[in-house]
């Protein structure tokens, strides 16, 4: 008789245990996806300048009169004793970087366990001002030439704006765009668990010179 109440005994102290294990691990709480709050927290960035270069060139230009043709089945090229103009034209300009976040998705987000990467969208480039110094100017014209007209000083005006352009790839400014765009995003992310070490902020690949078209806003380049 005792042995049964025994054996009754444990079978409640067993059934009450078991009860209690299953409550306990109902009340585990899960761990939190944070991607969605983190993909919207970096889309309220929307356009985010992070690189801004100021860059000072000079335009030059020198050119003669030269009488070109045909005599005799011979071609000849003679530069005619008028003189020459040359011209130096002082340039400023301002170039921006941004990314603009607004496309930015969960698609952006890769996680491996503890750690996290962010690719970022392809940056954009800004030509925002270009300027001619027109006090600092230095022009020599021949007695004998006409000055430069209005209609020349755009075309080289144009001509300095392209050469400005063709040099952004040299300036290192997708560099800077990732790198600052890092720092800014980079505290957003830990505050949301992961450990610095475990976070990486990348483009989807290496732009190069072939890739500025792509890259160059062309709304918002000075006319």
């Amino acid at each position: 008789m005792k042995q049964t109440i025994l054996y009754i005994l444990c079978a409640i102290m067993l059934t009450i245990a078991s009860c209690t294990d299953k409550k306990t691990e109902k009340q585990v709480p899960q761990p939190m996806d944070t991607i969605p709050m983190m993909v919207m927290q970096i889309q309220k960035c929307s356009k985010l300048y992070t690189a801004e270069y100021h860059v000072h060139k000079i335009v030059t230009h020198n050119d003669q009169v030269k009488l070109k043709g045909s005599f005799l089945q011979k071609q000849f090229d003679i530069t005619l004793p008028v003189g020459n103009r040359k011209i130096a034209i002082p340039m400023n300009a301002t170039i921006k970087g941004y990314i603009d976040f607004n496309g930015f998705s969960d698609k952006n987000v890769k996680r491996r366990g503890q750690e996290i990467e962010i690719i970022l969208p392809d940056p954009k480039v800004e030509l925002t001002s270009s300027k001619i110094n027109h006090a600092d100017i230095k022009k020599q014209v021949s007695l004998l030439r006409s000055n430069f007209s209005d209609e020349e000083m755009s075309i080289y005006e144009r001509q300095g704006r392209a050469a400005i352009i063709n040099d952004i790839p040299k300036m290192g400014i997708m560099e800077m765009v990732q790198e600052n765009a890092a720092n800014m995003l980079i505290p957003m992310i830990e505050s949301l668990g992961y450990a610095p070490e475990n976070i990486t902020i990348t483009f989807r690949k290496k732009f190069t010179v072939d890739d500025l078209p792509a890259l160059l806003d062309p709304k918002s380049i000075a006319k």
